[in-house]
């Protein structure tokens, strides 16, 4: 399935690299700036339709940082990939809420 072409993609994209000010996240990580010029689908989109806008699904990152995310013949994710998928899911999911006072 590929919809890189598709308008509300090429906006969701736009949006994404916005958020996260054109920056490869991934560097930002280890204190270095890196110009972001893609958009990585965290869960694949292929495995995961329902998330192909989805906001805290999409991190931006420079090319090598997305080369390093999911195998580039079998586009599988790689431990770094997956490593991502749950740091993403710690930080959107496992977080208790907050206690009331």
């Amino acid at each position: 399935m590929n919809n890189y072409n598709n308008p509300k993609w090429q906006h969701k994209r736009a949006v994404i690299l916005r958020r996260d000010e054109y920056k490869c996240q991934e560097c930002k990580r280890y204190g270095k700036t890196t110009p972001a010029y893609l958009v990585h689908h965290i869960r694949p989109r292929d495995a995961y339709p329902e998330l192909w806008l989805e906001s805290t699904n999409l991190i931006s990152l420079c090319h090598t940082c997305h080369n390093t995310m999911h195998d580039r013949v079998t586009d599988a994710l790689t431990a770094k990939g997956l490593e991502l998928v749950a740091r993403i899911d710690r930080k959107y999911f496992s977080t208790p809420p907050p206690q009331g006072g």
